[in-house]
């Protein structure tokens, strides 16, 4: 790993091709529908999940017995997306506790605990982990659960990896070596997970950045220096075939004070937190000339409610008055792991009905 970071050179931060060539070859491969929806990553992990992930915790299952469990849990997932008629699916993300915690008991380098909660708002709590060492990847990490639920449809499925800023700014990290290099170490491993992913004919990959604006230095002037490795270290980690789309994902923050480093970020697609503004935040893309795909969040899903069709359609109306219809697409604005089944049935049908009505209104 130190050789690799050592040897890194200026173009490993820059992808050989434009957005615009790869869009060409992707929307060939991938034919997606005008207004696609998704979702985030996440599905409601319930009281059997939790159940079945103690047990297996306590000893009192096996590993080939959760793991089956957890295939059936994907299995009926896939089921079910396609039933509400979803357009790009997601495996649903059961077997891992947290976004960051399953990522780093995944890679050498990073202790976990049991024990070491924090607080990370309200009465939420999560176990950071400690990066100790030299970041390497023994292994694939996700690649086995989304290869099966890619086996399961002919629709694409994404690939859902946690990114390296937030990665470390959810961890302990090191202050041996500058903090720009463990960055990197952590991007170069996601990197040979996005290869794995390739070799699997996983063709949609997201990369999930929520805490992409909490490292930023206090002090504005110091900026500039945070935010050039922060998006070398996203471009480090995406680095990827043409054919192959990658998203990230952003959530509730001031996008407004970043979107120039932000357009910074080489991605495809960006799905990103809108529902609480009522989209307000597309007058920050409107700015700086946003060119690329993107999903302004249309349900909320930090709330219990249901949201309308009409409300959605707002937020919607809203975003189309600066971006071209056939750069958007529908999703809600972050993952649903803390949502009911009911709640998330519901949204899902009002999601799905709105895109429908508009593809029928433009064609």
């Amino acid at each position: 790993m130190r050789d690799r970071i050592k040897n890194l050179k200026n173009e490993d931060f820059v992808k050989p091709y434009s957005y615009l060539e790869r869009h060409k070859k992707q929307k060939q491969i991938l034919n997606l529908p005008l207004f696609p929806t998704t979702t985030i990553g996440s599905f409601p992990q319930d009281r059997e999940v939790r159940k079945k992930r103690a047990q297996f915790k306590k000893g009192k299952i096996d590993s080939g017995e959760y793991k089956k469990f957890i295939k059936d849990k994907i299995t009926d997932l896939i089921d079910f997306q396609e039933e509400m008629g979803l357009d790009v699916l997601v495996h649903g993300e059961f077997e891992r506790t947290d976004m960051v915690e399953f990522f780093a008991q995944k890679l050498d380098g990073i202790a976990t605990t049991k024990n070491g909660w924090i607080i990370s708002y309200g009465t939420r709590g999560y176990r950071p982990p400690i990066i100790y060492g030299d970041i390497s990847r023994p292994g694939p990490m996700t690649i086995e659960e989304i290869s099966f639920a890619q086996s399961l449809t002919g629709k694409f499925v994404k690939g859902m990896m946690t990114g390296p800023i937030t990665i470390l700014a959810w961890s302990y990290i090191r202050e041996d070596i500058p903090i720009y290099e463990v960055s990197y170490q952590i991007a170069l491993c996601l990197q040979d997970e996005i290869k794995d992913y390739e070799k699997e004919d996983i063709k949609i990959v997201q990369i999930d950045e929520p805490a992409f604006r909490e490292k930023a230095p206090i002090k504005r002037r110091n900026w500039s220096d945070y935010f050039i490795w922060a998006t070398n270290s996203f471009n480090l980690a995406s680095q990827s075939k043409p054919e192959t789309q990658i998203h990230t994902h952003m959530c509730y923050s001031e996008f407004g004070e970043i979107i120039e480093y932000i357009k910074m970020m080489d991605f495809d697609c960006i799905t990103i937190e809108a529902s609480r503004s009522k989209g307000d935040i597309i007058k920050d893309f409107k700015k700086v000339n946003f060119k690329r795909q993107v999903g302004l969040g249309v349900w909320d899903i930090h709330s219990p409610a249901v949201p309308s069709c009409e409300d959605m359609e707002k937020i919607i109306n809203r975003a189309l008055e600066i971006l071209p219809e056939e750069n958007f697409w529908i999703n809600p604005d972050c993952g649903l792991k803390t949502r009911d089944w009911d709640e998330t049935k519901a949204s899902l049908t009002n999601l799905i009905k709105v895109a429908r009505r508009l593809r029928d209104k433009r064609s």
